[in-house]
C-alpha cells in the first residue's frame, strides 16, 4: 500500500510489507486513509484506478474538497460523505448512496465503509475508507425499477381491459336476456351512463323516419326514466336531427360540437341535457341500418377521445347484433306460427252444435310444436273431435303430428262403426309399424245426435289430460276410458266410455300446457281450470277458449283447446 510517510511496524509483530501491499492491491475495492485534516496519506491501486488518478497522485489530495467539494448540488454530492469525521473514535459507519467525484470531474456511485484510524499511527482522528463501484448495481436497480413500473403499468392495463370486457359483457347480456326490443334497449342505456356518456339516446328506424326507443341521463329526473314519448315531446335539435337522419340513410358516425339552440328562447333536448358535444353512431349490421346511438357529454366532462369513440362503436356493434337477433327471432316465430296454424284444421259447420278452437303459440320460442286439434264429420253424421300432442318442439314434431293427425282421420273414416278406443288402438299399431312418432297423447271423442235431438258422447283417452264437461249443474272431469299414451304398447286394448250431453253443455278438450307448468303441478292446474270455467262458463264459446288460454296457460309452451257446446233447451210453447 502506497503511503506518504515511512513505513513502520505498529503491531510489534514482524509484518511482511510486500505481502500486505499485494493483498491491498488484490482486494478488489478502493481503500484510502485520511488524516485529521482530511488529506489522503495512503491508498491502494484500486482506489486510484476507480477514482481516475494516476499512480501516486492521490496521495496528499484533500479528500474533503476533491472527492466532496463544498457547495456542490445535491444531485452531484449526496448527503453521505465518508470523511475522517465519519470515522469517530470507536464507531464504524457505512453507506450505499454516496457519489465520489473522479479526477476528470465525472461521478462515481459507490457504497462504502469508514472506520477510525488507530491513534498509534500518529495521524490524529483520521479514518480509513473502503469503497466499491456501485454503478453496475445502481443500473441493475434502475432496470428492476423500470421493469416493476412496466409490470405495474401492464397490470393496470390488464385490470382496465378486464373491467371493460366485463362491462361489454353486461351490455351484451342486457341485449340478449329478453326478446322485447324496447325493454332490452332501456336496460342498456342505463348502463351507458355515466360510464361512457352523460346522456344516451337510441333511435330506431321506423318507416321513412325514426322513433325514440330508449334514453337515459346520468342525473335522475332530468329525462323521464320510462316513457320515451316524453323524451320525444322536447323539440329536436336541428343539428342532431340532421345527423341522425344521415345515419339512417347510410352515413357513418357523426361528431357534433356545435349544439347551441337554433333560437335562444327554444329549449330542445340537447339544451336540457346541457350537451357540449354529441357522438352519433350507426346501429348497422351488414347492409341493414337499425337505428342510431347518440352519446352526449356536458362541458364539465372530458371531450370524446379516440378510445371513447372506438368503445362507442363497439357498443353500437353489440347493440346491432342484439337487434338483428331479435329481428331474426321474430321472423322465425312468425314463420313457425304460420306453419303451425296451417297444420291445424278449419272447423266444420255442424247443425245443432257449436264448435270453437283456440291455438296460442309459445311466446318465447321460434319453434313449431306437436299440439293439434281436429274436428270432422263421419259418413253417418257423427262428429269426431280430436286433441293431441306429439313429443317435441321442432319441425320434426310438427311433421309427425301432421302424419298422426292424417292417419287418425283415415282410420276413423275407414271404419266409422268402431269405437274411439278401437280406432286409437289401430292408430297405435300403425304408429309402431310406420314410426309416425316416438310417443304422443290424444283424445278421440265421438258426438252423436239421437233421434230425440239429444247429444251423446263417447271417448277414449291415450295418456292425455281428461275432458272437462261443463253443464248447468256443475263442472267436472270425465275420468273414464283412460289408457297409456300412444307408442308404448301398440297391442293393448283401449277402453271407450259413453255419456249423455245435457242441453247447453260444453265438452272441452285441451293440451297439458293449459293445466301444467314449472310453477304448478297437474292437480293444481286442473283445480284452477275447473274453478275458472265455473266462473266464466256463460261466455260465448270462442271467448271462453281464448280467456282460458290467456289466464291459465303456460306462455312458454303451445296451448291448444277445442270445445263443443250443445244447444239450450227450446222454450216451451204456451198451451203445449
Amino acid at each position: 500500500m502506497k503511503s506518504g510517510r515511512g513505513e513502520r511496524d505498529v503491531t510489534g509483530i514482524g509484518v511482511d510489507e510486500t505481502l500486505m501491499s499485494a493483498l491491498f492491491a488484490a482486494v478488489g475495492a478502493g481503500v484510502y486513509a485520511v488524516d485529521d485534516q482530511g488529506r489522503v496519506f495512503a491508498c491502494n491501486p484500486w482506489a486510484e484506478q476507480l477514482l481516475g488518478y494516476e499512480p501516486g497522485t492521490l496521495i496528499g489530495v484533500d479528500a474533503h474538497r476533491a472527492l466532496h467539494p463544498p457547495g456542490a448540488g445535491a444531485a452531484a454530492v449526496p448527503a453521505q460523505r465518508p470523511t475522517s469525521k465519519d470515522g469517530a473514535p470507536g464507531r464504524r459507519t457505512s453507506g450505499d448512496r454516496a457519489v465520489f467525484l473522479r479526477a476528470d470531474g465525472t461521478s462515481l456511485q459507490v457504497w462504502w465503509t469508514a472506520a477510525p484510524l488507530p491513534a498509534a499511527l500518529g495521524h490524529g482522528e483520521g479514518a480509513v475508507v473502503v469503497f466499491h463501484d456501485a454503478t453496475a448495481e445502481r443500473e441493475r436497480e434502475g432496470r428492476r425499477a423500470e421493469r416493476y413500473a412496466h409490470s405495474e403499468t401492464m397490470r393496470e392495463q390488464a385490470e382496465y381491459d378486464l373491467a371493460e370486457a366485463t362491462w361489454l359483457g353486461e351490455l351484451t347480456l342486457a341485449m340478449t336476456s329478453t326478446l322485447d326490443t324496447d325493454e332490452a334497449l332501456h336496460r342498456l342505456v342505463r348502463q351507458l351512463v355515466p360510464r361512457l356518456a352523460d346522456t344516451a339516446l337510441i333511435d330506431l328506424a321506423e318507416g321513412h323516419g325514426y322513433r325514440r326507443a330508449a334514453h337515459a341521463h346520468h342525473i335522475a329526473d332530468v329525462l323521464p326514466a320510462a316513457s320515451s314519448e316524453q323524451g320525444e315531446a322536447l323539440p329536436r335539435h336541428p343539428a342532431h336531427h340532421a345527423a341522425v337522419s344521415r345515419v339512417m340513410q347510410g352515413g357513418g358516425p357523426q361528431h357534433l360540437t356545435d349544439l347551441a339552440p337554433a333560437a335562444p328562447e327554444e329549449t330542445d333536448l340537447m339544451a336540457v341535457v346541457q350537451a357540449e358535444e354529441a357522438f352519433v353512431i350507426p346501429l348497422r349490421l351488414r347492409a341493414t341500418t337499425f337505428g342510431a346511438l347518440t352519446l352526449t357529454r356536458a362541458p364539465a366532462g372530458p371531450p370524446f377521445n379516440v378510445a371513447d369513440r372506438a368503445l362507442a362503436e363497439e357498443v353500437a356493434r353489440r347493440i346491432s347484433l342484439g337487434l338483428d337477433n331479435t329481428r331474426l327471432h321474430a321472423a322465425q316465430a312468425d314463420i313457425a306460427t304460420a306453419l303451425q296454424r296451417a297444420l291445424l284444421t278449419a272447423l266444420p259447420d255442424v247443425p245443432g252444435i257449436e264448435l270453437a278452437a283456440h291455438y296460442q303459440p309459445a311466446q318465447h320460442t321460434a319453434e313449431v310444436g306437436g299440439d293439434w286439434y281436429d274436428a270432422f264429420l263421419l259418413h253417418d253424421g257423427d262428429l269426431a273431435l280430436v286433441i293431441g300432442d306429439v313429443t317435441g318442439h321442432d319441425i320434426q314434431a310438427a311433421s309427425r303430428m301432421s302424419e298422426l293427425r292424417n292417419m287418425l282421420r283415415a282410420l276413423a273414416v275407414d271404419r266409422p262403426e268402431e269405437t274411439p278406443g278401437q280406432i286409437l288402438r289401430r292408430l297405435d299399431t300403425a304408429q309402431a309399424r310406420l314410426t309416425l312418432a316416438d310417443s304422443a297423447t290424444a283424445i278421440l271423442a265421438r258426438l252423436r245426435r239421437t233421434t230425440s235431438g239429444a247429444w251423446q258422447a263417447s271417448w277414449s283417452v291415450a295418456g292425455h289430460p281428461p275432458p272437462l264437461l261443463i253443464t248447468a249443474d256443475g263442472v267436472g272431469y270425465l275420468t273414464g276410458a283412460r289408457a297409456m299414451l300412444l307408442g308404448l304398447r301398440p297391442t293393448a286394448e283401449r277402453p271407450t266410455t259413453h255419456t249423455e250431453l245435457p242441453a247447453d253443455a260444453t265438452l272441452l278438450l285441451y293440451t297439458d300446457a293449459l293445466v301444467e307448468s314449472r310453477a304448478q303441478s297437474l292437480d293444481e292446474g286442473m283445480t284452477r281450470l275447473r274453478q275458472h270455467v265455473t266462473t266464466h262458463r256463460h261466455l260465448p264459446l270462442p271467448e271462453l277458449c281464448a280467456k282460458l288460454a290467456r289466464d291459465l296457460g303456460d306462455p312458454r309452451d303451445d296451448i291448444t283447446l277445442i270445445a263443443a257446446r250443445t244447444p239450450p233447451l227450446a222454450p216451451r210453447r204456451h198451451g203445449a
